[in-house]
C-alpha cells in the first residue's frame, strides 16, 4: 500500500479491499473502494478469480513489445523540429540536477507530466470533431489511451517510490505550467506539440535505460514487481522491478513513434 501522509488515496484501492479509517470517536468505518463511493460491478479474471483493481480492467491489460527499436531518433530538420528538440533538451538539465540518480522518484515526476499531452490532445481533437461534425480518424482514442497508459506508469511507480514532500509540491507547479503551455502550443501547432512529445519520449527512454543500469549495478534494489504491474502488463508472478522498467521503457518507445 502506498500512504500519502499516512493515508492511502481512495483511487488506488483495489476492488476487494475494505479500507479501515478511524473516525473522531475512534471507531472504524469502511471506505467504499471506488471513486464515486458506489460499488462497481463484479469483474473476474479468466481463471474465475475476482479482479481486484478499480483503475483498469482485465481487457485493458496487455504484453509490452520488448523488441521495439529503442534507438530510433527523429533528426530535427525544420524550424519546428529544432524548436521542439531544444525545448526538451533545455528541460533535461534542471531535471538531472534536481533528481540526480533518484530514478524512482524521477520516474514518478516524469509520468505526472507524460500523462498530460495525450489528454490535452485528445480533448482538443474531441472538441474539433464536434465542431466540424467529422470523424477523428481514430486519433482521439489513440491519444486518450496514451494518457491512460502513462497514468498507469505512475500508479505502478507509486508502489515502489516514496516522494518527498517538496517533490509532491513540485508536481502541482510543473503540471500547472506544463498543462497550460502544452494546451496553447497544441492550439498554435499540433505538429509542434506532437514533436515535443516525441522528443520527451526519447528522453524518457534514456532515463529508464539509466534506471536499468543502476538496477544492474545494485545501486537500486531490484525489489519484486508491484502486483498492479504484474496484472497490467501480464508479467510472470516472480517478476521484479527491472522487468517493470523494461516494459515501461517499451511503452515510451511506442509513444515516441506515435507522436
Amino acid at each position: 500500500k502506498f500512504p500519502v501522509m499516512g493515508v492511502r488515496w481512495r483511487s488506488s484501492l483495489t476492488l476487494g479491499e475494505k479500507e479501515q479509517v478511524n473516525n473522531k470517536n475512534g471507531e472504524d468505518k469502511q471506505v467504499a473502494a471506488s471513486y464515486w463511493g458506489i460499488k462497481g460491478e463484479e469483474v473476474k479474471k479468466e481463471d474465475g478469480t475476482p479482479w481486484k483493481w478499480n483503475c483498469f480492467r482485465p481487457w485493458e491489460t496487455y504484453q509490452a513489445d520488448l523488441t521495439i527499436d529503442l534507438k530510433k531518433h527523429h533528426v530535427p530538420t525544420t524550424f519546428l523540429d529544432k524548436l521542439a528538440y531544444w525545448t526538451v533538451k533545455s528541460l533535461r538539465f534542471p531535471t538531472d540536477v534536481f533528481f540526480q540518480r533518484r530514478y524512482g522518484c524521477r520516474a514518478m515526476m516524469l509520468e505526472t507530466v507524460a500523462a498530460v499531452p495525450g489528454m490535452v490532445g485528445g480533448m482538443l481533437l474531441h472538441c474539433k470533431s464536434l465542431r466540424r461534425f467529422e470523424h477523428s480518424g481514430g486519433w482521439i482514442k489513440t491519444l486518450l489511451d496514451e494518457a491512460e497508459n502513462e497514468r498507469m506508469h505512475l500508479m505502478t511507480f507509486m508502489e515502489v517510490s516514496q516522494p518527498r514532500w517538496y517533490e509532491r509540491a513540485l508536481v502541482f507547479t510543473v503540471q500547472g505550467v506544463f498543462f497550460n503551455a502544452y494546451f496553447l502550443a497544441y492550439l498554435a501547432s499540433p505538429k509542434l506539440a506532437h514533436r515535443v512529445v516525441g522528443y520527451l519520449e526519447e528522453e524518457a527512454i534514456h532515463s529508464y535505460t539509466e534506471f536499468l543500469k543502476e538496477l544492474d549495478k545494485g545501486t537500486i534494489e531490484n525489489v519484486p514487481a508491484p502486483a498492479i504491474a504484474i496484472d497490467y502488463w501480464r508479467l510472470p508472478a516472480d517478476s521484479t522491478l527491472r522487468d517493470v522498467v523494461m516494459v515501461v521503457r517499451a511503452d515510451e518507445a511506442h509513444h515516441r513513434d506515435v507522436n
